[in-house]
């Protein structure tokens, strides 16, 4: 039990960034977090999600107990049935008969034990991540040019370079720390920064050039980059002659795509063109960062390897200030590969179809039986659980019901299964309601174990909140039912720092220098070493391990031995980096007279995932607080579609509704949506019931970023929009999505159907299936009705409180979201006090914010314009002295200085 007050410094479960947190528990239980000022991700800044994580803590959804057919189970129970099931099926129908789904949500401790008891004691490889959707194809990228699945740079790279590429990355809102270091940098020395994307995402606030690249194109515009380089003498011919091999292939490939070929497959400018590749040739700090926008797609690793060629050819890998950096998306993505969490490989960086490191890690785990061949990788493996060759599955702290492409297809596999067992924190998502067993998992803040991040730093998460309920490590699970299946000795541990001492140690097998990852020097020690491990970036130094377990030792920073290949040595049989040829290939699926527009999925600032931790957080889901496609001007008006209201987005796979933002930001022929709503928060927005599930023939990545898809208006007969004291259950709308206030809820719906009685409506809406006891509802609703018009406004109040209103409208509701949510936190004295809400808009007493801008501090858009017109604050800095906005994760930047620019423009 931690004691009150008391502060843990731990690491943020979100993004790949890795930053440091300081959790503090107050004297009555409550948690405060901020932070690390000491952690050498972040330096204290924290984003808008990170800031809020005290917010996620709640039990009010959380798996507490272990269950078996949806009812309570006891733990001894549920794990021999677990480990029962599992036997028998591999005994009936071979180790390739059951399978792992696993997750860069898991710590490193919980990742090695998984993928120990199903490599080397079950006999199969049929163990894959979500990763895999994530940074598959970087892996596989870094393995044909480097010879191992190596970062050669680190962060603070992005400081030192002249020049930054950012390739398919929005580092604005999926990395806004690494974002905010950047932007720090630009200011203080005038860093030269390039967006290459198809969106003008907000990222490019801080770009001096944006590249609207047709989707798919890159391979195309690095190709021509390529050639450039060569052409016009930027060539580092003794690097290439002595350190790498394939050279005189690749760029004959590269040589194909003159600058017409390549400003029609991009679809840019010929000035374009020629300025980045300008930028690129005349500065040799540069450092090119991709992430899912290279990695999600048919040609995700050729796309790596094109821009990874471009580096080579120059020279410019493992110095400061330059290099190819792979961001990735999850806080132990990293920490996945590095303990062999994918289908094709094993712990360590060690090669599933290398003999010797079989042989090796075998020996080493005493196992009984290694698997040989890699195993299903992600889509692959849920089609193997389609067509019956998998029957038994374990998912773990993941929710493929949502995530993976073609998700109806996946939760109908999962349905079919015979055995499926899900271990979460969360007891109902999409992805539990299709298990047979469920097992309550700790959650972030209760359990311990270490992550890697994108820098290769290995950094502790530390418990500082008591389990709740029935909970356990997913470490603990694992190595219980691996015990139930009658491997005792191979998983008798007390706790995580066993596992860790015994994962550092495995990857000195077979190592001594021919592999990038080698952590053996923070093997033996205790646990209090253990506990005391402070942020360390691999390579480690042996000078430098026992001061990464000094509890007052200073975090180690980066130095020359934190970068690889400064010295030209790579880890492939010759020691030379491998060029690789790249030619550009279409989309497999290309858009049709049917199908006529490319979808283009993502994530937003202030969530995460499928918004199983950040939808319980009212100040996250006040900046967008339900699913919406964005689509340009002349898309829209040929469309038919209107701001603010619904539309279908359809593919051959399925069909989703979102609310249409109509924007100049989205490219011509393309829309995007985002992938963060479930089930559990709207009714027909999961979008990857309608991505494609096509994947990159090398890395097994699926197509995140190219779905040909159609749009048509969907048929609203109404609008509605309320806010409510308690959730509300069994909507029978055709559209309807749902987000946490501070005091309640708010409720987006509409139908293509008329209602027939409001007021029942409003009455069923007002007291749920299952009421609170407590809540004594006004028998006599008041309201406003205008038949002819078709607006109806009601409001339910218990004594002096809101308990619901509800606002109709024939047109999408134009009712201030931010203002009616916090009626439910105020006290209505008075009958004309309860009336004056009918009026649909704040008084003079009550000045409405406007729409979330900034997260960290709830300031909204009408307040920042306020500033402006009444208070001179014309700039972001100013703006930030004035209301803070912008001052903390610093994501909300793009965003103010748009609306200054607005004000500006208006007056």
């Amino acid at each position: 039990m931690v004691t009150s007050s008391q502060t843990t410094c731990t690491t943020c479960p979100y993004c790949g960034v890795g930053c440091g947190v300081l959790a503090t528990v107050q004297d009555d239980a409550s948690v405060s977090v901020a932070g690390d000022p000491d952690h050498p991700a972040n330096f204290g800044r924290l984003c808008s999600k990170g800031s809020a994580l005290a917010e996620t803590l709640s039990l009010d959804d959380r798996l507490l107990e272990p269950m078996i057919n949806g009812h309570n189970s006891q733990w001894n129970t549920a794990l021999d049935l677990v480990a029962d099931k599992f036997s028998k099926t591999i005994s009936e129908h071979g180790p390739d008969s059951v399978a792992f789904y696993v997750s860069g949500q898991l710590l490193t401790e919980d990742y090695y034990v998984a993928n120990k008891l199903m490599k080397g004691f079950i006999g199969s490889a049929n163990i894959d991540t979500n990763s895999r959707v994530c940074m598959a194809s970087s892996v596989a990228g870094h393995k044909r040019a480097f010879g191992t699945d190596t970062v050669p740079g680190c962060y603070e790279d992005l400081e030192q370079a002249d020049v930054v590429v950012l390739a398919g990355s929005n580092l604005a809102w999926c990395h806004p720390v690494l974002y905010q270091r950047l932007a720090t940098a630009k200011a203080q020395r005038g860093t030269k920064v390039v967006v290459i994307d198809p969106r003008r995402t907000a990222t490019c606030d801080i770009a001096d050039l944006h590249l609207s690249i047709a989707p798919g194109a890159d391979v195309a515009l690095f190709n021509g980059l390529l050639a450039h380089l060569d052409e016009n003498d930027f060539a580092n011919e003794t690097y290439v002659e002595n350190h790498t091999t394939g050279f005189h292939a690749a760029l004959a490939e590269a040589q194909k795509y003159d600058l017409e070929t390549i400003a029609k497959i991009t679809g840019l400018s010929h000035q374009d063109i020629k300025t980045f590749y300008k930028l690129f040739a005349e500065h040799e700090r540069t450092v090119s960062v991709y992430s899912q926008g290279i990695n999600q797609s048919t040609s995700g690793t050729d796309k790596v390897n094109a821009i990874i060629n471009c580096h080579l050819l120059t020279g410019r890998i493992g110095k400061p200030g330059m290099g190819p950096f792979s961001v990735t998306g999850q806080p132990n993505a990293m920490g996945g590969r590095e303990v062999g969490g994918l289908a094709n490989q094993l712990a360590g960086h060690m090669e599933l179809n290398n003999p010797r490191h079989r042989d090796s890690l075998r020996a080493f785990w005493n196992a009984p039986a290694m698997a040989h061949k890699p195993g299903h990788l992600a889509v692959d493996l849920f089609r193997a659980v389609a067509d019956g060759r998998i029957k038994a599955l374990w998912i773990m702290a993941t929710n493929p019901v949502d995530s993976l492409p073609q998700a109806d297809e996946v939760r109908d596999a999962i349905d079919t299964c015979p055995f499926v067992v899900v271990s979460d924190v969360s007891k109902k998502t999409d992805t539990t309601a299709c298990a047979d067993v469920l097992l309550p998992a700790t959650a972030w803040g209760e359990k311990d174990g270490t992550v890697t991040n994108s820098e290769r730093r290995i950094s502790r998460q530390r418990a500082f909140l008591s389990s709740p309920g029935n909970t356990k490590p997913d470490w603990w699970i694992i190595t219980q039912v691996a015990k139930r299946m009658g491997y005792e000795t191979g998983f008798d541990y007390r706790g995580p720092a066993d596992i860790f001492d015994e994962y550092t140690r495995s990857t000195a097998l077979e190592n001594n220098g021919t592999r990038d990852f080698d952590i053996s020097g923070l093997s033996g020690h205790d646990e209090q070493a253990y506990n005391n491990l402070k942020p360390t970036i691999w390579p480690v130094p042996a000078t430098q391990t026992t001061a990464q377990t000094d509890p007052q030792a200073a975090p180690q920073t980066p130095t020359t031995t934190s970068r690889f290949f400064a010295d030209g040595r790579f880890y492939t049989p010759d020691g030379k980096a491998r060029f690789i040829t790249t030619p550009y290939r279409e989309p497999q699926t290309k858009v049709s007279p049917t199908y006529p527009l490319v979808l283009n999925t993502g994530r937003i600032r202030d969530q995460w995932h499928t918004m199983t931790r950040t939808g319980k957080s009212p100040r996250l889901m006040g900046h967008i607080g339900e699913p919406f496609v964005e689509v340009h001007p002349h898309d829209a008006a040929s469309l038919e579609l209107t701001p603010a209201s619904l539309c279908e987005i359809t593919s051959k796979h399925g069909t989703v509704i979102a609310r249409t933002l109509i924007t100049q930001h989205q490219r011509k022929g393309s829309v995007f949506a985002p992938m963060h709503w479930s089930d559990q928060y709207a009714s027909r927005a999961r979008i990857d019931t309608v991505v494609s599930n096509e994947t990159d023939p090398v890395s097994g990545q699926p197509e995140s970023k190219y779905t040909p898809v159609a749009i048509k208006p969907w048929p609203a007969r109404w609008y509605g929009f309320a806010v409510l004291a308690q959730k509300p259950e069994n909507l029978k709308v055709g559209y309807w999505a749902l987000a946490r206030s501070n005091a309640g809820w708010c409720l987006e719906m509409a139908h293509s159907q008329p209602c027939p009685d409001w007021n029942e409506f409003a009455q069923q809406l007002f007291n749920p299936s299952q009421p609170d006891q407590d809540i004594n509802i006004t028998p006599e609703l008041l309201a406003y009705r205008d038949q002819a018009q078709g607006n109806f406004r009601f409001l339910a109040f218990n004594a002096d409180k809101l308990h619901g209103a509800l606002f109709i409208s024939p047109q999408p509701v134009a009712v201030s979201r931010n203002w009616a949510a916090g009626l439910l936190v105020e006290s209505f004295a008075t009958p004309a006090e309860k009336l004056k809400i009918l009026a649909a808009r704040p008084g003079a007493d009550q000045p409405d914010p406007g729409a979330i801008v900034c997260s960290c501090f709830s300031v909204g858009t009408n307040q920042i314009a306020d500033a402006a017109k009444t208070k001179g604050c014309m700039s972001v800095d100013d703006i930030g002295a004035t209301l803070g906005a912008g001052t903390n994760c610093g994501s909300c930047r793009p965003e103010i200085k748009k609306i200054l620019g607005q004000v500006a423009k208006a007056s």
